[in-house]
């Protein structure tokens, strides 16, 4: 049997041309979806399941009482995927998405329950899916606000995406992604503040938006308001002054409520070294990680104090950290681990006692953070 020559040429540079318009046209579609989330955008209040609960957060009762203590937790849930037998692609590890639903139904309720455990007044989350390709469309948002039935919640998108076709053999897929408030009290409003981030090709569409929210609880002394600040910040950028002026944007607007006469707490996945020698505390192996840059202090104005700081040497010897290395599996002693999430708060906030959970990076690559406090009244 003979082969024809030319039709083989033929046949070939056909290939070649549809390869290369599927490219165009999968980078086409990329570019025309892309799109910033507009900044300053209002959230709606998710308002109580419980209706008992939801009509005594609307009394007196739903304002944050001055001079009591109260609880405080922030976690980073990983959209459910790290699990200890979980490796993520883009740290170098194995998997793009989660290892299977389950997974992630396993991991979004266990981590949920570690918070309840807490019994805190009010919860942060972050890398909250609700419509992803890599957590298998599970809406972890509804999960938590079924499990949370007695809090009032604001849920902010923190980034979205496209469908990214990579890695070929297992694609990340498209993204929506969030980070979630609740609380025990009232939230009369709250807004998404859009962080800067890169805007280069092709940083923007592998290094998304990111944001923090802004939520306002009356407290019960008239005029003042307890203002809570979620943050995620950019993991992946390399710039610097990307990562500054994400910085410097959120302590601007936090002196302003402080000035304001307002209590602040701002808490969250800061993507930072939070204590600046993390490597050198838990022993890790030398590394260049975007997300393990030492905050720079120097620009938190005066008038607040990092959670962590309040810890004297014994307790710092004993400290815990918050995020593990993700490019393999975990095994207690054998990962990269460092303190990226934390607490910020107002010289009129009274730490009372702060600590890092540990929970062995069970169902997250984040262990979670807690911390009791009181308003101080003039």
């Amino acid at each position: 049997m003979k082969v024809c020559l030319k039709c083989v040429l033929k046949c070939t540079l056909l290939l070649v041309v549809l390869v290369i318009l599927v490219v165009i046209g999968y980078v086409l579609y990329v570019c025309v979806d892309y799109n910033r989330i507009e900044d300053n955008v209002k959230l709606s209040v998710n308002k109580a399941s419980s209706e008992e609960a939801e009509k005594k957060i609307q009394t007196d009762e739903g304002k944050v009482p001055v001079g009591q203590e109260l609880g405080i937790t922030s976690y980073n849930i990983g959209f459910g995927a790290y699990s200890h037998d979980f490796s993520f692609f883009m740290d170098g590890g194995k998997y793009s998405r989660a290892i299977d639903k389950q997974h992630v139904l396993d991991n979004t309720e266990g981590a949920i329950n570690t918070i309840l455990y807490q019994n805190a007044d009010f919860a942060f989350f972050q890398e909250v899916d609700t419509d992803s390709t890599r957590s298998y469309h599970v809406n972890q948002l509804e999960m938590i606000q079924d499990a949370f039935a007695n809090f009032e919640s604001v849920h902010a998108i923190n980034y979205h995406s496209a469908y990214l076709f990579y890695p070929i053999t297992e694609p990340h897929g498209k993204s929506n992604a969030g980070i979630s408030t609740f609380s025990k009290y009232r939230i009369d409003s709250s807004l998404r503040r859009s962080f800067p981030v890169p805007t280069g090709f092709p940083d923007k569409y592998f290094d998304l938006d990111r944001c923090y929210s802004i939520s306002r609880i009356p407290t019960n002394v008239d005029g003042k308001e307890l203002v809570l600040f979620n943050v995620h910040m950019s993991a992946y950028t390399d710039d610097d002054s990307i990562r500054t002026n994400q910085v410097k944007m959120l302590v601007d607007d936090m002196k302003k409520e402080y000035e304001a006469g307002n209590y602040v707490v701002c808490g969250g996945d800061f993507n930072h070294d939070m204590i600046g020698n993390s490597d050198e505390v838990f022993g890790n192996k030398p590394g260049d990680y975007s997300w393990t840059t030492p905050f720079p202090e120097d620009l938190i104005p005066e008038g607040f104090t990092i959670g962590l700081k309040t810890l004297n040497d014994e307790q710092m010897k004993e400290i815990v950290a918050t995020c593990r290395n993700t490019d393999k599996t975990y095994k207690r002693g054998e990962n990269e681990v460092w303190i990226v999430d934390t607490f910020i708060v107002s010289d009129n906030v009274e730490i009372i006692n702060y600590e890092n959970i540990d929970a062995d990076f069970k169902y997250s690559d984040h262990n979670p953070v807690k911390m009791k406090f009181k308003l101080l009244s003039e």
